[in-house]
């Protein structure tokens, strides 16, 4: 009963262990996304207001040409000069920030992509998944209560000297109980010594495997089933 039960606990945390994986590498999508729209967000804020300074200087540059075109003395036409000048060096200078910063964020956008095409596929996944393992999770909790509802009951059967050594073995090797049908233990494979082998096969007593210390009974093998026709 206790390995069937230990057997349905391992497939159960296998199935929930799929699920989780699933939603744990959904968790690190989102924080990678949130991070990488922010940088993007940042970047597409200071390239509206690099095109914002751009159109307002654009807007000067061409005051700057009337005032020139109007000049009447030399003073003025320098004075308009320098003045267009030092706006179309500031309108180059914001170009080239708004270059920069495209390259700066190619590779994260192209993160973002392919990061957003990843999400989209776990979330696929898990919403096809999601369904069948919680039903199979579901059935393996209904056969693990099903199949240890009665060990209580057998429990105050055993001598309580027995199912303390029991619960011993199972905590130190997972499986307290072993079996022999040709004088070899079926869990730790060494030979038992011949007497205590031949012991185990006239009655049935409580011994335990000399190598491994599980509690080991004999079990008569099983039978080949015939195979070729029957006269």
């Amino acid at each position: 009963m206790d390995a069937a039960v230990k057997a349905l606990e391992e497939q159960l945390a296998e199935e929930r262990g799929v699920l989780n994986s699933l939603k744990e590498s959904l968790k690190r999508l989102d924080e990678r996304l949130q991070i990488d729209r922010a940088t993007v967000g940042t970047a597409d804020k200071q390239r509206n207001d690099l095109h914002i300074d751009i159109r307002t200087m654009t807007q000067q540059v061409e005051h700057s040409r009337e005032k020139l075109n109007r000049s009447r003395t030399e003073r003025e036409t320098n004075a308009a000069q320098r003045e267009l000048e030092e706006l179309r060096k500031l309108i180059r200078d914001r170009e080239d920030e708004i270059t920069r910063l495209d390259t700066d964020t190619a590779s994260v956008r192209t993160a973002v992509e392919t990061t957003e095409a990843e999400h989209k596929r776990i979330v696929e996944e898990l919403a096809a998944k999601e369904g069948d393992i919680q039903a199979k999770v579901g059935k393996l909790e209904a056969d693990k209560s099903e199949r240890g509802g009665g060990r209580d009951a057998i429990v105050k059967r055993l001598p309580p000297v027995l199912y303390r050594r029991y619960e011993q073995l199972r905590g130190k090797r997972g499986t307290a109980i072993a079996q022999t049908s040709d004088g070899t233990c079926n869990k730790c494979n060494m030979a038992l010594p011949p007497q205590l082998y031949h012991r185990l096969r006239r009655e049935p007593l409580i011994e335990q495997c000399p190598s491994c210390n599980r509690i080991i009974y004999f079990a008569p093998p099983t039978e080949a089933t015939p195979t070729g026709p029957v006269d």
